[in-house]
């Protein structure tokens, strides 16, 4: 899988700007079911690996270190199936932070085609202690830029 930083931006009724993260992704024959499509198991991984990239490629790396996430919750909604030899992206934008946890939503895209949109909530947890951790206001800011610096967001 290859990670790009899209330089688009993407806009949403309960949220201003926010970046968007693009993980290309290689479809193998081993995430091919008896349906001749990817599983939809196949696809929680590729949200885990797409989150998770981004947190890597946009944290500085004392975060990184020092943070890990896990998560509370996904929601797939399939829109078309994908099949070995497309060419796919999964498009992550960070969606809210509040406390140890955050929104994701992650677009699994074919060109222009939508396959799937995946909501997801993670929580951030401290690597040491294994607990919740509370992101600070500069973490955030680095997935949510047009966060309010005097505004809080509960982290």
């Amino acid at each position: 899988m290859t990670a790009l930083l899209n330089g688009t931006t993407t806009f949403s009724s309960s949220q201003a700007l926010a970046s968007t993260f693009n993980l290309r992704i290689t479809i193998a024959s081993k995430d091919i079911d008896q349906l001749g499509h990817v599983n939809n198991a196949v696809y929680l991984h590729w949200v885990q690996e797409a989150v998770l990239s981004y947190w890597h490629h946009i944290a500085p790396g004392e975060a990184t270190s020092r943070l890990l996430w896990v998560a509370l919750k996904h929601e797939i909604k399939y829109r078309v199936p994908l099949f070995l030899n497309d060419r796919v992206d999964a498009l992550v934008t960070a969606k809210e932070a509040r406390g140890s946890q955050a929104s994701f939503t992650t677009l699994i895209k074919r060109g222009n085609e939508l396959s799937a949109e995946i909501q997801s909530s993670w929580c951030c947890i401290d690597a040491m202690t294994r607990r919740p951790r509370r992101l600070a206001q500069e973490i955030v800011r680095l997935f949510l830029p047009d966060t309010n610096s005097g505004h809080s967001t509960g982290c």
